[in-house]
Order: C-alpha cells, then sequence, then structure tokens
C-alpha cells in the first residue's frame, strides 16, 4: 500500500499538465496543478510513515491531501483517503472485498458531501462502475489481481462515457451541453488510482 501512494503520486505528478489541459476544456485549467500540490504533499507524509497499519497509511494521506489544497480537489480526494482509513483500521492486509468496503464507503461520503450521482460527470462515474466491479468479484472469489484488472476497466470505462455527458455538478454545469465532448478530469485520476493499483498487485 505504501508503494503504491508513492508510485500514484508519482503518476499524478507526471500527469499535471494532462490533467490542466482537460479542466481546461470545462473549468479553471488549474486541476492538475491543484493534483501536483496535494499529491507532492502526499508523497512526502507517506515517505515518512512508519510501520504497516494501511489505516495510518491511507489517513496520513488524506491528511496531506486536505493540508494542501483547496476547492473541489481537496475535499474530494481527502474524503476519499480518509473514508478508506476508515475502513481498514487495524488492518495490514486487503482483499477483494476489502477494497470493495473501503472504496464504496469513500463514494458514499462523497456522495453526500457534494451530493453527485452517477451521470452527473464527475469522479462518481468513474468510481462507483470500479467499485460494482470490485463487489461482483468478491461475491466470484475472483483473485486479486484479476479483480483490480476488472475494476481498472470498469472505472476507464466510466470516464469514457463522461464524455457524452453534460456536466451537473462542478464548474462545467455552467457551460451545460458545450461540455458535452470533454471527459472529466476527476474521473480520469479515479482511472489512474485503479490502473497503478492493478499494476502494483499484477
Amino acid at each position: 500500500m505504501k508503494h503504491f501512494l508513492l508510485n500514484l503520486a508519482d503518476l499524478i505528478l507526471r500527469s499535471k499538465d494532462e490533467l490542466n489541459k482537460l479542466d481546461a476544456e470545462c473549468g479553471d485549467g488549474d486541476f492538475g496543478t491543484s493534483m501536483f500540490v496535494a499529491f507532492t504533499n502526499l508523497q512526502r507524509i507517506t515517505q515518512s510513515t512508519q510501520g504497516d497499519d494501511i489505516s495510518k497509511l491511507l489517513t496520513d494521506a488524506a491528511l496531506a491531501v486536505l493540508s494542501s489544497v483547496g476547492g473541489a480537489a481537496g475535499p474530494i480526494f481527502g474524503t476519499l483517503f480518509a473514508e478508506a482509513g476508515k475502513t481498514t483500521r487495524g488492518k495490514n492486509e486487503l482483499g477483494v472485498s476489502d477494497l470493495a468496503s473501503m472504496f464504496e464507503a469513500a463514494l458514499m461520503k462523497i456522495e453526500a458531501r457534494g451530493g453527485a450521482r452517477v451521470g452527473d460527470k464527475t469522479v462518481v462515474d468513474a468510481l462507483d462502475p470500479a467499485i460494482v466491479s470490485l463487489k461482483e468479484s468478491a461475491a466470484n472469489n475472483t483473485p486479486l489481481s484479476s479483480a483490480l484488472g476488472n475494476a481498472a476497466k470498469a472505472a476507464r470505462l466510466g470516464y469514457e462515457r463522461t464524455t457524452s455527458l453534460v456536466a451537473r455538478q462542478g464548474r462545467a454545469r455552467y457551460l451545460a451541453e458545450q461540455a458535452i465532448g470533454h471527459p472529466d478530469p476527476g474521473a480520469h485520476v479515479i482511472v489512474l488510482l485503479f490502473e497503478r493499483l492493478y499494476a502494483e498487485v499484477k
């Protein structure tokens, strides 16, 4: 999990320009910069976190994000890591069902805080199908690597579907139909997260 967080941070730092470009199509064009600041801090904090308590790693990651960036990005991704941390207390090992529960708790909190639902052109459109996939894999006793591979594919399909959606949340909602044709940058970060997690386990 520590390697995953550090490598995810590195991936997002390298994706700064791409994320800014995606955001410029429907927003302020600074989403990549916000993510760069947040995950630079996450990287620094994670490197100093000791022990094998997954909950502490994720909670520290949440605090790193929340303390370094505001706007929508900080609360969304800070909440994701914070809720994941709450569901993994006392654990130093995770299975498919643990991951499904972890991300589902994060999704529920994100939805409660921002009001976004599937179809609103947000991170939820990538996160929800990944969770559905993980829950199906848990029910079918799918091996961890395959389960994460399926979840990553589901997240990417959800992200790609945001291209055809009218935005109902965030700054992009002011563009209404003009946002059609442009994918959601936050959903892209969710894809990066699941693809990195899959690569880490694989």
